[in-house]
């Protein structure tokens, strides 16, 4: 992957590269959210609870990964592995201020 990826994007995929449930939450706003295939989960202890179930906590790998939408919001394509899903997805960021507002996975 490039430059292209902003460091609030950056953050979260080194945290979940690193399997750290921590920094993965702190690059989220605090009113940030995740929308996984229509599901959210809103504010930094919903999204530490989904991840701790969904995410991190399920020992995910992301291969591949890819930006397929440059700019703001931002859409990455990865191969997702793991003890949880495992296959294709796009995960699409909006930043705003240094931080994710959002992460949205989708097909």
């Amino acid at each position: 992957m490039s430059e292209e990826i902003p460091a609030a994007v950056r953050r979260a995929l080194d945290a979940i590269d690193a399997l750290d449930n921590d920094a993965f939450v702190a690059a989220f706003a605090a009113d940030g959210y995740v929308n996984d295939w229509g599901r959210e989960f809103r504010g930094h202890d919903r999204i530490r609870s989904w991840s701790d179930n969904e995410l991190i906590g399920k020992n995910v790998t992301f291969t591949g990964t890819e930006v397929s939408t440059a700019g703001n919001p931002l859409t990455i394509l990865t191969q997702v592995g793991g003890d949880g899903f495992n296959g294709p997805s796009h995960f699409t960021f909006d930043v705003q201020n240094d931080e994710l507002a959002s992460m949205t996975i989708t097909a």
